[in-house]
């Protein structure tokens, strides 16, 4: 199995412990949605985000990235926050 980099980080607070912890997986690719959701399961908190190459077909189209997000009981359509 391929190690990946991640970063645990707090949103929505400039002081650190105090914001919302959010796990951010940096290369996504290749990860299998099953092996996505067990990730997200791992970290247990309330969103885990898998960082992947943008597509060149449909709307994300010319994008930079994109961003994938899962909680420990599935994926998220996106976050409206």
């Amino acid at each position: 199995m391929r190690t990946r980099a991640f970063m645990q980080v707090d949103v929505f607070s400039e002081t650190a412990y105090r914001g919302n912890p959010l796990a951010v997986v940096l290369d996504g690719e290749g990860l299998s949605d099953e092996a996505m959701q067990a990730f997200a399961r791992w970290t247990n908190l309330s969103e885990t985000t898998f960082l992947l190459p943008p597509t060149t077909q449909g709307r994300a189209q010319g994008a930079d990235y994109r961003v994938r997000i899962f909680t420990p009981g599935g994926e998220l359509p996106f976050a409206g926050h």
